[in-house]
């Protein structure tokens, strides 16, 4: 793995561009895919149609091997090395290089619409042209129906030979040629077991080598006088069908007939001379890590006995090297579905972690806020407490004095103060033109009065400011005057006298309250 991430390391921009469009496609390993796109000068299209055509001869590579051919060397033996090795020859010859199979796609005529204006002039000469056709092609079809002994020489040899005209059948896409294949096939030989292939042929030759088999690929004429003897007597003997079957063969049958067009060309890109044809195609990775390969050519009749055994000699003789590409490709896929979890495991990781530091800071940013408030709470309580001082401060040197000892026109007023203030039962002469909210600020600002008549003054007192009231401050009061019997409560309002409400004198309570926004009635 080091030495593939070396060499990509060392590729330019463009090249590792190619590389990754080449990988994106294939899916190949980028130590396999970097020797091919070099041996394609990084061309990522030719790349790719040899990764699934296979590799052709190198035309340059022939060219240099041939400026540089060894010489002979005089060759010297004995005449006992010569007996010797023609009773004993040697236990195994190489391997010998098999035809590329290549990947066929089925081409159809590409037609231009002529001008409507031409079209309608040549419209009597199409209509010409197609009835005498059609009347050449049932007059030949009557020739074909004649006895041998009579029939013209050229429909004879024109029906041995294999082909046919196949300008009446329709051209159809190929999975819809594969399906009209089966069903002739079904028909004219009877139901029947053997799998074929429901695609093309380039579906057939890209599955099986994905996935590591061998194709099949079986070639007919309907007008081959062993067609009928071949696959009524061989392809569908059931030792054939048996092993063509098995899965553990890995074997996919794809069939055509030579009047379609898609097996047409099959037969001529795999150089079918006789009928009936088969092929053997598969990987060959002694001669191209991609390379699909004909291995088997089964030409003409034969027994089923000897089909068979072809098969199986070519399937074993291959299948070993077949089994290595599979162990290899498992081992990548293993290793990529390995490296595939550690990424997964690595981003959940790293997404636990994400979303912890995002609780930290949530709860961060929660604990900083609250701790604000709570300051800014703080702030505000004391900026309370503070103007409601200075208020307290301001109102005790605006309280009405006392009114004298002999003054008729006055309210006496007999206050219990609450239990917490020290103060017990205080009485006071208040004018009776006096606001209700007078008596209110009388209480409020006691203590301060206490204060000052027992020489315990505060500073602004002691020096003399004046004191201010607060800005934007508007005072309440947490307690509340009522009397007992009856009770009534007196609210603090400067609307109403100390004279119009309670009258010559009262005895009064002062209650406080838990929040300063109870309210009371009279």
């Amino acid at each position: 793995m080091a030495d593939s991430n070396d060499d990509v390391g060392q590729l330019s921009t463009s090249q590792q561009e190619a590389l990754q469009q080449y990988i994106q496609v294939t899916n190949q390993e980028p130590k396999d895919a970097i020797p091919l796109l070099q041996r394609s000068q990084w061309n990522v299209q030719i790349a790719i149609a040899k990764f699934f055509d296979g590799e052709g001869p190198d035309p340059v590579a022939e060219a240099m091997a041939a400026q540089d051919v060894p010489r002979m060397t005089a060759r010297h033996e004995s005449l006992q090395e010569s007996l010797l090795a023609e009773v004993f020859p040697p236990r195994s010859e190489p391997r010998r290089r098999t035809d590329a199979a290549p990947r066929i796609v089925p081409q159809s005529t590409i037609t231009h619409r002529s001008p409507w204006l031409l079209g309608l002039l040549l419209a009597p000469f199409g209509w010409s042209w197609r009835a005498a056709s059609a009347l050449f092609r049932t007059f030949w079809y009557i020739l074909s129906l004649l006895p041998a002994s009579i029939r013209p020489r050229a429909v004879t040899s024109r029906m041995s030979s294999g082909f046919k005209d196949t300008s009446g059948r329709r051209m159809l896409m190929p999975r819809d040629t594969a399906a009209r294949f089966k069903r002739e096939f079904d028909e004219e030989y009877g139901q029947n077991e053997l799998p074929f292939f429901e695609g093309g042929l380039a579906q057939a030759h890209d599955l099986a080598k994905k996935e590591i088999k061998f194709l099949l690929v079986i070639l007919l004429s309907p007008e081959h006088d062993d067609t009928a003897s071949f696959i009524g007597e061989t392809l569908l003997s059931q030792d054939v069908v048996d092993y063509i079957k098995d899965p553990t063969n890995n074997i996919i049958l794809w069939g055509g007939n030579v009047l379609d067009s898609e097996a047409y060309q099959v037969a001529a890109e795999y150089t079918c001379t006789k009928f009936p044809f088969s092929a053997l195609v598969c990987l060959t990775p002694k001669e191209g890590s991609t390379r699909m390969g004909i291995v088997k050519r089964l030409v003409g009749p034969m027994s089923s006995n000897t089909y068979l055994s072809e098969l199986q000699n070519s399937v074993e003789k291959y299948g070993s090297d077949l089994d290595g590409v599979r162990a290899e490709r498992t081992a990548q896929q293993v290793s990529r579905n390995l490296r595939s979890e550690q990424d997964s495991a690595y981003e959940r990781s790293l997404a636990i972690d994400r979303e912890r530091v995002r609780q930290r800071k949530e709860a961060a940013a929660a604990a900083e806020a609250a701790e604000s408030l709570a300051r800014e709470k703080a702030q505000e309580a004391a900026l309370l407490e503070k103007k409601r001082s200075q208020w307290k401060v301001w109102r005790a040197t605006k309280l009405l004095p006392e009114p004298a000892v002999g003054d008729k026109n006055v309210v006496r007023v007999a206050l219990k103060m609450p239990e917490g203030s020290g103060a017990g039962r205080l009485v006071r002469r208040f004018a009776q033109d006096a606001p209700v909210e007078e008596l209110y600020a009388f209480v409020e600002c006691y203590d301060r009065l206490r204060a000052r008549q027992d020489g315990a003054a505060d500073d602004d007192d002691e020096a003399g400011f004046t004191v201010e009231a607060p800005e934007a401050y508007e005072h309440q009061y947490s307690f509340r005057i009522a009397s007992t019997l009856p009770r009534v409560v007196y609210e603090a309002t400067t609307a109403a006298t100390l004279g119009e409400r309670i009258g010559k004198s009262g005895n009064l309570i002062v209650e406080e309250m838990s929040g300063v926004n109870d309210e009371g009635g009279e």
